[in-house]
């Protein structure tokens, strides 16, 4: 039940973030970690997308809301608040 609860958290405060930048940073297990910067297309009941648009990369990733709850991928926006410290997602 927490879970859950959780995860539509998780869900909500992304649906809020939606067209801007992230960096993704996405464990893919034994020593391989991905990171990316990209854009937070669209947000679905089970899955968000991110869109990279890097020379000669040009792809969408799609992770779950529970690969968030369970820190197998860290989502940060890209511009810096008043602080100057990142915004750390979920």
């Amino acid at each position: 039940m927490a879970a859950t609860n959780a995860i539509a958290q998780i869900r909500r405060n992304l649906e809020s973030h939606v067209g801007q930048k992230i960096r993704l940073r996405a464990h893919r297990g034994r020593r391989k970690t991905l990171e990316k910067v990209g854009v937070l297309e669209n947000t679905y009941p089970s899955i968000f997308v991110i869109r990279v648009d890097e020379p000669n990369y040009y792809q969408r990733l799609s992770f779950s809301y529970a690969d968030v709850l369970t820190e197998t991928v860290e989502l940060t926006l890209v511009h810096k608040d008043t602080n100057g410290k990142r915004i750390k997602l979920a």
